[in-house]
């Protein structure tokens, strides 16, 4: 079993909305799904600089605060297993999306909680229904 550690990050702007980024049909990780920036960690790095490379990577945007740890999770797959670390951070701008992304949204908290699971990640809805209070 492959045993990864992912990390990813909720953005808020300074409109209080939150960027989904739609996975590309060609992704195999839930192609058409909505979701927030993030991907594997690099050996060698912090995670800090893991964050900021996968923000810009998939959005051509900088975080303009220090994340925060929202959450850890931990998802097994019958050939997989991924420690996910979920932060939060601000950040503005327009994005401008990598190949992996077909297009984005600044939503609200409740925008994003109403989405089912075929459109958005039932893993990361758990989080951020748990995290509620704290992200509004």
């Amino acid at each position: 079993m492959d045993l990864q550690v992912g990390v990813k990050v909720l953005l808020k702007n300074s409109e209080g909305k939150f960027l989904l980024i739609r996975r590309a049909s060609a992704e195999a990780n839930g192609p058409g799904k909505w979701d927030i920036p993030g991907g594997r960690m690099n050996a060698g790095s912090t995670m800090k600089e893991n964050l900021a490379r996968e923000v810009h990577e998939e959005t051509g945007l900088s975080m303009t605060s220090e994340p925060i740890v929202l959450g850890i999770q931990d998802l097994l797959w019958p050939n997989r297993h991924v420690v996910r670390i979920t932060h939060s951070a601000a950040a503005d701008g327009t994005p401008t999306l990598s190949e992996e992304h077909s297009e984005y949204r600044w939503v609200s908290l409740q925008d994003i909680l109403s989405l089912n699971e075929e459109e958005f990640d039932t893993h990361l809805r758990t989080l951020l229904e748990s995290k509620r209070g704290l992200l509004q």
